[in-house]
């Protein structure tokens, strides 16, 4: 473990990058009142063309009140490749997902291995998932529009016994993105003109 001072000259215990004092701290502050769990995540999206559109993520909602730290906006390109009948500006949404699914899994790892006290020096990992576009196209009823499945490999060099990776293994489902995957969540979609 390592450590960090703070600017009250108390020491933080770091591990994996992450500040575990403060973690704890928020779970106690969480116990105490449970309204500062509750967070909205915020995007604004405006089509291009063709596939191409672009996303803009700044502020959230989050501790019981509007973050606002963020100065710009995180800007994501939108596209689809060029089988697809895109032009390759930017990731198509369904590898977004992908994406999101590997950096919540490997957060989630990172966290729970460090509140656990499990050192770790190194995580890679790999998914890929099988999409038919006849769901998409509306060409069989019976095949669905997103993915059919999806495989995760993570490899970690850790300092961890076999066991603590198993409890890794079950810890990092805990991940948001990983339940939203597996369970779907309600989406509620309203079209306006203007």
């Amino acid at each position: 473990m390592s450590q960090q001072t703070t600017a009250n000259n108390t020491q933080d215990t770091v591990l994996n990058g992450v500040n575990v004092t403060k973690l704890g701290e928020t779970v106690e502050a969480i116990n105490g009142n449970s309204e500062i769990a509750k967070f909205q995540f915020r995007a604004t999206n405006k089509w291009i063309t063709g596939g191409h559109n672009r996303t803009w993520i700044k502020e959230f909602y989050g501790a019981c009140q509007k973050d606002t730290t963020r100065t710009e906006a995180f800007v994501l390109e939108n596209d689809e490749p060029p089988i697809l009948l895109g032009e390759d500006k930017g990731a198509n949404p369904a590898e977004y997902v992908l994406n999101a699914l590997l950096a919540c899994l490997t957060t989630t790892m990172v966290y729970k291995a460090a509140a656990n006290g499990i050192k770790i020096t190194e995580v890679e990992s790999y998914v890929e998932g099988d999409l038919d576009l006849r769901g998409i196209l509306e060409l069989d009823e019976d095949v669905r529009s997103g993915y059919q499945s999806l495989r995760v490999s993570f490899k970690l060099k850790t300092e961890g016994s076999t066991e603590e990776l198993e409890t890794l293994e079950r810890l990092c489902k805990a991940s948001p993105v990983f339940d939203i995957v597996s369970n779907g969540v309600p989406v509620d979609i309203r079209v306006d003109g203007k």
